[in-house]
């Protein structure tokens, strides 16, 4: 079972990793000079920090449907 401080990091670094290729994208369509190539090396690692954090949830609902009934 994965802690729940492990947990939340895999949620702060999704989120991190989300907020700033988002920042990109919406920063490409001004005036300013931007790149394709850093906007899809930020997608890319938006993607995989969602991606473990995904696993990590599976992962742990699993152990819970796993984990024997505590019936004290």
């Amino acid at each position: 079972m994965i802690g729940t401080g492990r947990m939340q990091e895999l949620r702060a670094e999704a989120q991190y990793h989300r907020e700033r290729f988002d920042l990109y994208k919406a920063r490409s369509y001004g005036s300013r000079p931007t790149s394709l190539a850093r906007l899809r090396e930020l997608e890319r690692r938006h993607q995989a920090a969602a991606a473990r954090l995904r696993a990590a949830e599976q992962d742990d609902t699993a152990e819970q449907k796993n984990a024997p009934a505590d019936d004290s």
